[in-house]
């Protein structure tokens, strides 16, 4: 039953990951240069027009950090067991994902490119810490109020 759980975590957190980034590329319009919403279809013609606008790849970069955090929060709130652990997988599924777009696309500015490695297992490794600092926290409140109450 765990193997399913922490399964069905890993999803949720990459598809809340996924779907804060994809978002916050489309935040800004004038970025955006195709019409319809297809940004696997797109992705080549767009990071070619974007090849010389640093602002938005470190913006790029802002908003994966934020999307693997939060897709970190997730998949640590529904694990039972090693929270950190299945948040810091959702950073290195994501660096992956990454570095295959590098790989695939060669349209990246160098600093995005080495700053990757720097953004994806940090956050999503704050992700997971959140969730067990505050469930730490939880478990103390709940022993002090045990100890009180004897």
């Amino acid at each position: 039953m765990n193997f399913i759980r922490n399964t069905f975590a890993a999803i949720m957190g990459l598809g809340i990951a996924g779907l804060i980034i994809t978002l916050g590329i489309r935040a800004f319009p004038q970025w955006v240069t195709f019409d319809a919403f297809a940004p696997f279809e797109h992705w080549q013609r767009f990071l070619q027009s974007m090849q010389n606008n640093d602002a938005f790849f470190g913006f790029l970069l802002f908003i994966s950090g934020l999307g693997t955090t939060v897709g970190g929060v997730v998949t640590a709130i529904i694990v039972k067991y090693a929270k950190v652990a299945y948040a810091i997988l959702i950073g290195f599924i994501m660096l992956f994902i990454a570095m295959l777009d590098v790989i695939i696309f060669p349209y990246h500015p160098t600093f995005y490119k080495v700053s990757i490695f720097l953004t994806f297992f940090p956050f999503a490794w704050m992700g997971g810490k959140i969730v067990e600092i505050i469930y730490e926290r939880k478990k103390k409140r709940r022993i002090a109020e045990k100890m009180n109450k004897s």
